[in-house]
């Protein structure tokens, strides 16, 4: 894939420094498929709409061991939006809404880790939206691990709720609630 922003690894890459000795990096598996970004918002407060972003990158750290060690960052290209509806897609991408053009990156940074147990963890970090930074909390679940052709992977589902009136945003409906769903399978590096 080619992500046409600056990499976040070497974001990751300064977590991965500091996290205990024992933390392991992982590459998010977006060339194969593994791994997706999506959203989910009201329609003028009558029906749910849902979305997915196609090209986004990232990496984290995990150390089971040590959850409070584990770290994420992530990259995400707004203008890759895909509603699975071109009119819809141009009309959100648009100045009324995304202002893709104009702010075509989207990214998140954790801060803080929390273990909540059984594979639970809460993630505290910086979000960056419409040029936009702010402090947000992930409610984040392990999904599995095990290995493919020999080498170490791990999965887990992230999901928070954004009040995107809190970006700038002001035309999204009745509520201006979007939820974000994320899923990634990463690669051992």
């Amino acid at each position: 894939m080619s992500f046409p922003y600056k990499s976040v690894v070497a974001i990751v890459a300064v977590f991965a420094a500091v996290s205990s000795a024992s933390a392991d990096e992982y590459l998010i598996d977006t060339n194969g498929g593994h791994a997706s970004v999506a959203t989910k918002f009201l329609h003028q407060g009558i029906s749910w709409l849902t979305a997915e972003f196609n090209v986004f990158e990232g990496s984290f750290v995990y150390d089971p061991d040590n959850v409070e060690a584990s770290s994420i960052a992530i990259s995400i290209d707004t203008t890759s939006l895909d509603s699975n509806q071109a009119t819809r897609d141009g009309h959100i991408l648009g100045v009324d809404y995304l202002d893709a053009e104009n702010f075509p990156l989207a990214t998140f940074v954790s801060k803080a880790a929390e273990d909540q147990g059984n594979g639970m963890l809460t993630l505290t970090g910086d979000i960056t939206l419409h040029g936009v930074t702010k402090e947000i909390a992930v409610e984040v679940s392990m999904v599995g691990e095990g290995e493919i052709r020999g080498t170490p992977r791990l999965g887990f589902e992230g999901a928070t709720t954004l009040d995107l009136r809190d970006f700038g945003y002001t035309k999204f409906g009745p509520t201006n609630m979007v939820h974000l769903l994320v899923n990634v399978e990463g690669i051992q590096q």
